[in-house]
Formats: structure tokens, C-alpha cells, sequence
């Protein structure tokens, strides 16, 4: 048995690099386990690009967590030297009863976020790429942004290697168990001690916590490229910002300007079951006309060839909202993934709460939404150890 950390971190994607690099700068030490070479394109953190956004209208309690990522994200350009955030504005567009229009309007007078609430006409007049149809109006907020997923992974793992924390990549965890008040943990070569054990794999989380039957779901996810067949200058970043768009009830899509791969789409919570270790990575003709179909309906200039495509994953709790929590027999165990679909964008300050969790502090925000016990209520004594 080698020498014992503090803390093991399986899973170094976006959460897991996070909480690498927050829990080496308060000291911890730290060992990362990965069974890739982060940042790859075998998980749920990569496509160029991902959306951050602050009139957040899946739920209030998600809003002081944001900010605080956005002061994360920018501390992390700063310490990285790299460009990872860029705040072009954002659209939340739907019915005006609908669930993203109610969302973000919720949240955006909850925590008086600068926003407007646009008619379809000013849309079409203040971002003349969008056609929109009559009866649909949109949030507009103006910090609403782009973030660099592969580019942040890397940043993140960086500064936690810089900052002492000794991070293997292709090497799998083959389980783990606890050990006193600590854990072990095993890989196809060597087992590892520490006092606590960080569970961020994602889509594979259910394989690291089988005893807790947790009812997650891996969903397979489609982003594509399209170039603009007219009119390009009205889908830079100057002129197109992010945007959500609920274009039936509960069915929607989100989009990104051209940055120089071309207009980019993606049909949210659509996507067929999947295995994280046989997802289909092929994308269909069907899944593509799709996507070309949406825009061709409400951004129909953008819908020109196809560039590319690529699957990634989303893994589901059943009310879409994250999983950050002790386990519930293992108190030295904290579980930090998956997120839904919508979590990239707080994996700096999901990263920061890890470290303080596991050095023993206690969280400065509401984590309520976000225990293991809504699943299993009558099962969990979730109070940190």
C-alpha cells in the first residue's frame, strides 16, 4: 500500500479537476485517479463549448452558486493565463408561461439580476438571426456567456499538479472500501489510503456506489455544427448571444454563435438511454436533420451544411437537479456528480464545496436541492461527519 493522502478524487473531469486544484490550495494532498486523459471526449465535458448563465430558471437556490462561479472562472483565467469565459449576453426563450421564460424571470426578480423580458419583435429587432414566432417572447441577460470546457479540465489539472497533487490518468479505480474512518482505494496495480474519497465520475458513478441503487439514467446527447448558408455576420458573437429555446412545452433546444466551427445546436433531454461504456458515438442522419430542422424554424439562416457532430453524455437524477452529498453509510465519502445535463458551468464552485466539505468546513450556500435523500428518504443519515 503506497503512501496515504488526504484525499482521493475518482473521476478528474470538470467537477473532479475542480476540487483537485481547490483542494491542494488549501493544503489537502492530494491523489486523482482518471481512467482517461482528461480532458477527452469520453464523457460529459467536452464539445468547445458550454453555456453559463445567471437568471437561472431551473430553480432560485441554483443563482448564489453561479455568481459565485463566476468569480471562480474568472480567478481561474487569471491563474492560468488562458481566455475561458466569454460574457456575450443570453436569450431564455419560450411561451410566456412557459417553463424557461417562468424559470429565469423567477430567479432574475428573486435575486434582482439585470434582465429584460423581450417580445418576439424586439428579439428579431436587437438580434435580427432569430425568427421567433409571435406568441414567444425571451429573458434577455446580459452576463450570459460562453465557457471553454476542454480548455478549463486543463486548467483545473494544472494548477492542482502545480500545487502538489499527484494525478494518474489511465488508470481505473477498481473499487473501494472503507477503511476505519478512512478508505482504500484500488486500481489494477496498487491500493491507496486516505481519510476521505471524492466520487466525481460521472456516468460511472453508479458503478462506484452499487449498493446504493441510485436511480440515474445516462443519456446520450447530440451537438452539431451547421455553417451559416446566408448572412454569416448576423451569427458572430458581436450579434448572436447563447440562447434556450423552449419551442414546445418541456422540449428544447440550445445554441451557441459561430466562433469558427460554425453555428452550434443541441436538443436538450432528448437523447435515447445509453451505457457510458458503449455509447453509440455515431451520429445518425436523423439526429442531424433534427437539429438542422429547429434552426431552419427559428434561426433559418444558420441551418446550411453540416460541419460536424459529435455524442457526449448527460447522466439524470429523475427532477434534474444535481447530486452533491455525504454517502449515506460512508460519512467519509462525498458524492459529486451527476448533474443533469446543466452542470459544467458550476464545476469551479462545486469544486470549491468539495474542498471544504472534505477539510471538514461547512458549505456557505443551500444544498438542499441536491441531497441523496430525496431518493431514498427513510435510508440516509446524511450529516457530514
Amino acid at each position: 500500500m503506497t503512501d496515504e493522502y488526504d484525499v482521493i478524487i475518482i473521476g478528474l473531469g470538470a467537477m473532479g479537476s475542480a476540487a483537485a486544484h481547490h483542494l491542494t490550495k488549501v493544503g489537502q494532498r492530494v491523489l486523482g485517479l482518471d481512467r482517461f486523459q482528461p480532458p477527452h471526449h469520453f464523457g460529459s465535458s467536452h464539445g468547445r463549448t458550454r453555456i453559463i448563465r445567471e437568471a437561472y430558471f431551473e430553480h432560485p437556490l441554483y443563482v448564489p452558486l453561479v455568481q459565485r462561479a463566476y468569480e471562480l472562472w474568472h480567478e481561474l483565467e487569471q491563474q492560468s493565463g488562458r481566455q475561458l469565459l466569454q460574457q456575450i449576453g443570453g436569450l431564455m426563450i419560450g411561451a410566456s408561461n412557459g417553463v424557461i421564460v417562468c424559470g429565469a424571470r423567477r430567479s432574475a426578480e428573486e435575486h434582482h439580476l439585470s434582465h429584460r423580458v423581450l417580445s418576439a419583435a424586439d428579439v428579431r429587432q436587437q438580434f435580427p438571426a432569430f425568427h421567433l414566432g409571435s406568441d414567444m417572447v425571451a429573458v434577455w441577460e446580459p452576463r450570459a456567456g460562453i465557457l471553454a470546457p476542454e480548455m478549463a479540465v486543463q486548467a483545473h489539472l494544472e494548477l492542482a499538479a502545480k500545487q502538489g497533487a499527484d494525478l494518474r490518468f489511465s488508470t481505473s479505480a477498481r473499487g473501494w472500501e472503507p477503511r476505519g474512518a478512512g478508505v482504500l482505494v484500488r486500481t489494477a496495480s496498487e491500493t491507496f489510503a486516505a481519510g476521505r474519497l471524492l466520487l466525481s465520475a460521472g456516468a460511472w458513478i453508479n458503478s462506484l456506489v452499487p449498493g446504493l441503487n441510485l436511480p440515474l439514467t445516462v443519456e446520450r446527447q447530440v451537438m452539431c455544427w451547421f455553417e451559416p448558408r446566408s448572412q454569416p455576420e448576423l451569427f458572430r458573437s458581436q450579434r448572436c448571444p447563447i440562447f434556450i429555446c423552449e419551442h414546445a412545452p418541456r422540449r428544447s433546444f440550445y445554441g451557441f454563435p459561430d466562433l469558427g466551427d460554425g453555428v452550434k445546436i443541441g436538443v436538450h433531454h432528448e437523447g435515447a438511454a445509453a451505457s457510458p461504456d458503449h455509447l453509440d458515438r455515431e451520429v445518425k442522419e436523423h439526429e442531424t436533420e433534427t437539429a438542422s430542422a429547429l434552426l431552419r424554424q427559428f434561426l433559418p439562416n444558420a441551418a446550411g451544411p453540416l460541419r460536424s457532430a459529435v455524442a457526449c453524455m448527460y447522466t439524470n437524477t429523475p427532477d434534474d437537479h444535481f447530486l452533491f452529498d455525504w454517502h449515506p453509510l460512508f460519512p467519509q465519502v462525498l458524492i459529486a456528480s451527476p448533474c443533469s445535463g446543466h452542470g459544467f458551468k458550476f464545476s469551479p464552485v462545486i469544486g470549491e464545496l468539495a474542498a471544504t466539505l472534505l477539510s471538514g468546513g461547512a458549505p456557505p450556500f443551500d444544498l438542499s436541492l441536491f441531497k441523496l435523500a430525496r431518493f431514498a428518504p427513510n435510508s440516509a443519515n446524511l450529516s457530514p461527519p
